[in-house]
């Protein structure tokens, strides 16, 4: 199973950012980049250390001028996320290039990398909510309500992976086929946003 493969790449990268639980640790990727694994790596470790800029900008006493770089690594990071995605969609492009697709076959409304990315902050969410039902100094109440939370997410595991192995049993039997739309984020583009282009002016 696919989804089984990338999730356990996603707990690793999760478990090694944690050894060091810093926004500016490197990363060390571990598998070959000739590998899938290499990319799903790398994009596991952009999500989790956006993550942790989240939880730092979201710091009610953070300076405000140190809050306006991290809100410009935060937008550099999701520009870096969305390319990942569009690289892994490449991935699933070249992998089933040869597929004979049906004439009845449909478009999916997302596509298999943009379903991983769900699964990759899945993943995040899940390590973090099983720390809090941990957290010694938290209260037995707040301890219990985020176990449920956990067993909810953690179905919501097992059915993110089932939908992912149908959605790439299906593009594998032609039934549905890829397509890859840029993102096309305006935000970061010179030319795009107005308040970047007039100041060029």
């Amino acid at each position: 199973m696919f989804s089984k493969l990338a999730y356990s790449v996603f707990e690793q990268s999760i478990r090694d950012y944690h050894q060091f639980d810093n926004v500016d640790q490197p990363i060390n990727n571990p598998f070959p980049k000739e590998k899938i694994e290499h990319l799903l790596y790398l994009k596991n470790w952009i999500d989790t250390v956006q993550w942790h800029f989240e939880d730092i900008i979201r710091d009610p006493n953070i300076d405000p001028v140190a809050a306006l770089t991290l809100k410009r690594r935060i937008d550099a990071s999701n520009q870096e996320r969305t390319d990942m995605v569009e690289y892994i969609d490449g991935y699933f492009l070249q992998k089933y290039a040869q597929v004979t697709v049906k004439n009845e076959a449909k478009i999916n409304s997302e596509s298999p990398a943009w379903a991983f990315d769900r699964l990759s902050i899945l993943a995040l969410k899940i390590y973090h909510m099983q720390e809090e039902t941990t957290r010694e100094e938290a209260s037995q109440d707040h301890r219990d309500k985020c176990q449920t939370k956990l067993n909810i997410l953690l179905e919501q595991r097992t059915d993110l992976s089932t939908a992912i192995e149908d959605l790439l049993t299906d593009i594998v039997n032609g039934d549905k086929f890829m397509k890859v739309y840029k993102q096309m984020k305006m935000y970061n583009d010179d030319d795009l946003n107005p308040v970047l282009y007039q100041n060029k002016k």
